[in-house]
C-alpha cells in the first residue's frame, strides 16, 4: 500500500520535511517513490504539487492525518485569498 506523508531532513533541533509517496512498509526517512512537495515547520512554508497529489490520492495512495491536515488548511487559506 502506497501513503502520502512527511519524511524528516534537516539537522538536529532544525526540522525541515519532504512529502512523499512511499510504501507504507518503507522506514519513515527511507525509500520513496515520488516526492511532492516540502514542509518547514520553523517558517511554515509549504509547498505541494497539487496534480501529482491528486494523482497519488486518485490511485489509492492514503495520505497521513498530518499532511491531510496540512492540505486542507493550505485550500481554506488559498479560498480565503481568492
Amino acid at each position: 500500500m502506497v501513503v502520502l506523508r512527511m519524511s524528516r531532513q534537516g539537522s538536529k533541533k532544525r526540522p525541515f520535511y519532504r512529502i512523499v509517496a512511499a510504501d507504507k512498509r518503507s522506514p519513515r526517512d527511507g525509500r520513496f517513490i515520488d516526492l511532492i512537495g516540502t514542509f518547514d515547520p520553523r517558517t511554515k512554508a509549504f509547498s505541494l504539487d497539487a496534480d501529482r497529489y491528486a494523482h497519488w490520492v486518485k490511485v489509492g495512495a492514503q495520505p497521513s492525518e498530518t499532511l491531510a491536515s496540512l492540505v486542507r488548511r493550505q485550500k481554506a487559506a488559498a479560498a480565503k485569498a481568492s
